[in-house]
């Protein structure tokens, strides 16, 4: 009896592995098509951009050889590559935090907004889905010296406005405007997901315990469940403020005296402009560095607040 039982038991071992053997060729298989496109799309052109980037390829050149950390060392003393690194840095600290927080604040107005939700909901979102090149005439008129309703505005009150998308002192401000203009809708709608799904009853235990005020509630209960979605959110907003290219490449060409270039522009003026593609290769090494330096400290410093909170 006991040796029927190994057999049994033996026969049970393999027709389970044989099963998963099975399963796990399946799956495989399924996922093949998706495997051969990222390794297609988007692991061989980063491979191929670490590799030009220790060259001097030039568009057009039949010929290039390798420089080794040249086109780095370039980079270091590239007067232009750190004003656009400026740039973009400063770009990125004021559209990221306010589009936050102003995202944050449309989506707590909506959630309590009960007769016109989806009306608001389809007007904020609207930046989102227009293209910047369409709305690029509309945002000239809006900042436009003479003629432009912002600086009618001002005038109003007596403040002489400026010439925004032309002086190098406001126009990465101007810009910074429209970035925060295209991305309130999609950071509202993203903490819209979040708020809907808070449990109702946690609002209710919190007045329960005393949290009558809506600050209260807002601090004890919606903060903290929103802990997970603002972490998403964040890393979303930063590495989009990063990779800002369609206002300054449709608005201001990264002028005036590269007072608005940020990385991306500068990458493009170099691969696409001045043909130097080894050196455009080298630039993009360091915006890729950047957004995965970034990236790796969210989700190691921001999540260790939200699971701590």
């Amino acid at each position: 009896m006991a040796s029927i039982a190994i057999d049994i038991a033996a026969a049970v071992r393999k027709t389970t592995a044989a099963h998963q053997r099975n399963e796990a060729r399946t799956a495989w298989l399924l996922a093949l098509p998706a495997i051969v496109l990222i390794v297609l799309f988007v692991l061989l052109p980063v491979v191929a951009v670490i590799f030009l980037g220790f060259t001097n390829f030039e568009l057009g050149m039949g010929r290039f050889r390798f420089v080794g950390f040249e086109n780095y060392a370039h980079l270091i003393n590239d007067r232009a590559f750190r004003k656009a690194l400026w740039n973009t840095t400063c770009y990125t600290a004021i559209v990221a935090p306010v589009s936050i927080l102003l995202g944050l604040g449309v989506a707590l107005l909506i959630e309590g907004e009960t007769t016109a939700r989806s009306f608001f909901r389809t007007v904020y979102f609207l930046p989102v889905a227009s293209l910047i090149v369409a709305m690029a005439t509309v945002w000239q008129y809006l900042f436009h010296p003479t003629i432009g309703p912002i600086n009618s505005l001002l005038a109003l009150v007596g403040i002489p406005g400026p010439n925004w998308l032309a002086a190098s002192g406001t126009v990465l401000y101007s810009l910074s405007i429209i970035g925060v203009w295209q991305s309130v809708g999609f950071n509202m709608v993203l903490f819209l997901a979040g708020l809907t799904a808070i449990p109702r009853e946690l609002y209710a235990a919190a007045e329960v315990d005393g949290a009558r005020s809506s600050f209260d509630r807002f601090r004890l209960v919606t903060w903290p469940m929103l802990g997970p979605t603002t972490l998403f959110v964040t890393t979303i907003s930063i590495i989009n403020s990063v990779k800002v290219f369609e206002t300054v490449q449709t608005l201001t060409q990264g002028g005036p005296n590269h007072a608005s270039e940020v990385l991306l522009f500068s990458i493009y003026q170099e691969g696409f402009i001045y043909l130097r593609v080894g050196y455009a290769s080298a630039m993009t090494v360091v915006f890729l560095a950047i957004l995965v330096v970034l990236t790796f400290l969210q989700y190691n410093v921001l999540d260790r607040r939200v699971h701590y909170s």
